[in-house]
């Protein structure tokens, strides 16, 4: 089909001379390899080239606003009776974060929003008062708040002072939640998605990172970290003990408002996340201090090596942006034997591993300049990482430091050497690449859509980023 000619903003008619040609020169325009133009006027004009396709929307610009106001927001659910507590509970909230993990439960929410066959409810609940979906709702304790104990100005004598017997109040009589509509009438076919956010989702959002953070207040306890995003991590500034008590704190606070959600689903996903952070550290120690531990279960090849290794992986990064998007999609209305939430799985478990493959092949390539710490950094933790096991296959010298956990004198330098000397970082990358790609391959089953296009662009980012 031939293009048409552009026109300026005035609309005119266009007019071409007649012209005579040549049998020579009609069979040399009927090439197909010849280019062709387009006379017009005194003009010629080259058929344009193939339109690029649109550039896929910046997902962190799409969101800024929502992500802003989450942040403001969740510094509300992290006040405590005790200023110390609110101090650290707060310190890494306060520092940039790629905010990777709320992301991707916002994205979600909106690429699936109004796909479920459970969505009218979802909806409904979030703006008919008393269903317990409206933002005012999901701040509200559903006990009272002087038995919680939760941070309260104004929480009467009797429940702060325990110089006092503690007298039996009468229960307040139960109110009735209204009644849900009936559920409309769905076409066969998947309705477009609806590209709004529900207040269960918002607060889903902050809860994925509050969980994400106290998980840094622990690691940096274990892994003894001095900086955290180019400054004093939490235990330099506030020392061990307050650093764990304030990661508690914030999986304290995290149930709480997990609670208030109304979904046994999601609690549970939840949940799950926390065991699996606990049993990806385990995991990890049990490489690197097995001994002192007495559960040492280390491999004996590097293929066993390079599996636990991935489990740890899924167990510690890609099991909290997983699930946390399956969540998700189950608060806006994901019926059982829908296929959303399974979507939203198979694209954090993949994101989520090519990210961490990502971050480890970054702490040999970047180092103190963007990520605070000396290239090898886990090397002299003990931890042998992707680049290092791939390495191992090449050079098999890299077998015993892996196996004394780069303890001896010189063990990290040559190690880096080793690394540098084989094909380990492309390796790792290619790794990650698979993981990436697979993540945008699930997500051809969701609707065309801004959010889905955002997430495709994030699958690209993970692989390229160099922070």
């Amino acid at each position: 089909m031939r293009a048409s000619l552009p026109t300026s903003s005035s609309s005119r008619t266009v007019t071409r001379p007649s012209r005579k040609f040549t049998v020579h020169a009609q069979q040399k325009r009927s090439l197909p390899a010849e280019p062709q133009t387009q006379a017009c006027d005194d003009r010629v004009y080259s058929s344009p080239l193939p339109p690029k396709p649109p550039a896929r929307p910046d997902p962190y610009t799409m969101l800024s606003s929502q992500l802003e106001h989450l942040r403001g927001t969740l510094l509300n659910l992290l006040g405590s009776s005790h200023p110390s507590l609110t101090e650290i509970a707060k310190y890494y909230f306060l520092h940039p974060s790629k905010q990777l993990r709320p992301l991707l439960v916002l994205l979600f929410s909106q690429a699936t929003n109004g796909l479920g066959g459970n969505w009218h409810a979802k909806q409904w609940a979030a703006e008919c008062e008393g269903a317990g979906g409206r933002t005012e709702e999901l701040d509200r304790p559903l006990n009272r708040p002087d038995v919680l104990n939760d941070w309260n100005p104004s929480m009467p004598d009797y429940t702060a002072s325990f110089q006092n017997s503690f007298s039996l109040r009468p229960p307040r009589p139960p109110s009735q939640p209204p009644l849900p509509p009936p559920p409309p009438r769905r076409d066969a076919s998947p309705l477009a998605p609806t590209p709004c956010l529900l207040p269960t989702q918002m607060r889903l959002a902050q809860i994925v990172e509050m969980i994400h953070v106290a998980s840094l207040l622990h690691d940096d306890v274990i892994d003894r970290s001095p900086l955290r995003r180019g400054v004093p991590s939490a235990p330099a500034a506030f020392g061990n003990k307050l650093s764990i008590l304030a990661g508690d704190f914030l999986l304290g606070r995290t149930s709480a408002a997990l609670s208030r959600l109304g979904d046994s689903e999601v609690v549970e996903l939840i949940a799950s996340i926390i065991a699996n952070l606990v049993e990806g550290e385990i995991l990890q120690l049990k490489s690197v201090h097995g001994d002192e531990l007495g559960v040492a279960e280390a491999p004996s090849l590097g293929r066993d090596y390079l599996n636990v290794y991935l489990q740890k992986t899924y167990l510690k990064t890609a099991s909290l942006m997983a699930k946390g998007a399956r969540a998700a999609v189950v608060l806006g209305g994901c019926a059982e034997g829908e296929v959303w939430k399974e979507v939203a799985y198979a694209y954090g478990r993949n994101l989520g591993i090519a990210f961490q493959l990502v971050d480890d092949i970054l702490d040999y390539e970047a180092g103190e300049a963007t990520l605070g710490k000396p290239g090898g950094a886990d090397l002299q933790l003990g931890l042998a990482t992707g680049p290092a096991l791939f390495a191992w296959e090449e050079h098999p010298e890299m077998g015993p430091l892996i196996k004394r956990k780069f303890e001896q004198e010189g063990d990290v330098e040559l190690a880096r050497d080793l690394v540098r000397r084989s094909s380990g970082l492309e390796r790792t990358r290619d790794l990650a690449r698979k993981h990436a790609e697979k993540a945008r391959e699930v997500l051809a089953l969701l609707p065309d859509s801004d959010a889905k296009s955002a997430l495709e662009e994030l699958t690209e980012r993970v692989v390229k980023r160099t922070w």
